[in-house]
């Protein structure tokens, strides 16, 4: 039987999510990748409960986490009920719904139809009568945005979620969507992103409008899927995510550019005493609109090593200098 550790709070930090109530922990454990069903459940129960003994109250998914699609939620759920359903109040979890998931013109993008249906079968999954958050996934192009939005207040409403959110909206959308949101009584959480030292575009405009809303962010692939660890510096391993065929890295994402520069900044990296995964990861949190970084993990002390970051977020303006330098290169 699971017992978390009685001191799984005292080094953990946590940060006020945007003007709500809320705080997260700096580093929320994601559950895209290495919790599906093709995954090994003990695999996956370690980490999990690892996770929460270090503090790490934020889990996060989404509908067509796997593969195949839905199988993420499902392995959360069987983990849910086999460790943590005593801790369910000591937990925030969300989950999402934007991407295609079940096949028609219902299956998909941002109707009222698709995401209250998709919430409802992600709460079966999961054997949750709520989440904490219910994000929409992505802006849908040709979907009213007071339908989508009106969506995410209905589920808070109803009390199959707590929070609403939106994910991978540009700045004038996010504001627009907040705004939405506003007026309907619901205000906005948070807004989860891609942000890392190899994707910056949340630097020209969102991380400002979150600020100015009071909306809290949460960054996905602050490792850019491993380009900022040392898993490539010499190379792509076999069992490595851009070795395997339809990985969301492809081979030709390794490339010598980047490459160059992971080499140099895990140089950087070693000289302020963290690897090259632990420092990516403090400098996406530097920023005063990143509540909290999101990291998979697919082993146990890949977790741990990516939480010991937290010892170190501080940088000096020479540090920052330099790590501009180098990705300027």
């Amino acid at each position: 039987m699971y017992n978390p550790r009685q001191e799984r709070y005292d080094q953990m930090t946590y940060r006020r999510c945007g003007a709500s109530g809320i705080r997260l922990p700096a580093i929320s454990l994601g559950l895209w990748h290495n919790f599906g069903g093709v995954d090994s459940l003990e695999n996956g129960r370690a980490i999990l409960c690892r996770a929460f003994d270090l503090g790490v109250t934020h889990v996060d998914l989404a509908n067509n986490y796997g593969p195949p699609y839905g199988s993420a939620e499902q392995t959360f759920g069987r983990l849910l009920k086999l460790d943590l359903a005593p801790y369910r109040d000591e937990l925030v979890i969300s989950t999402k719904a934007g991407y295609d998931m079940w096949p028609g013109p219902y299956g998909d993008w941002g109707s009222r139809k698709y995401l209250l249906a998709s919430l409802d079968q992600s709460l079966r999954r999961m054997g949750l009568e709520y989440v904490d958050i219910f994000y929409h996934h992505r802006p849908d192009p040709e979907t009213p945005l007071e339908e989508t939005m009106g969506a995410l207040d209905q589920a808070v409403r109803s009390g199959k979620a707590l929070y609403a959110g939106v994910s991978n909206y540009n700045p004038e959308q996010t504001a627009q969507a907040v705004a939405i949101l506003r007026r309907l009584g619901t205000p906005c959480l948070i807004h989860q992103f891609a942000y890392s030292m190899f994707r910056r575009a949340p630097e020209s405009g969102l991380l400002q409008t979150l600020s100015s809303e009071g909306v809290g962010g949460i960054a996905f692939s602050p490792l850019a899927q491993g380009l900022l660890t040392d898993r490539y510096l010499d190379g792509i391993p076999a069992d490595s995510r851009a070795a395997r065929p339809n990985a969301y890295l492809k081979r030709q994402d390794v490339d010598e550019t980047r490459v160059a520069k992971a080499r140099a900044l895990s140089q950087l990296a070693s000289r302020r005493g963290q690897s090259l995964a632990q420092m990516s990861l403090a400098w996406v949190l530097r920023h005063p609109a990143v509540t909290s970084a999101l990291v998979g993990a697919s082993r146990v002390d890949q977790l741990e090593q990516n939480i010991a970051a937290l010892a170190e977020l501080d940088f000096s303006g020479e540090e920052l200098a330099g790590i501009e330098a180098i990705l300027a290169g």
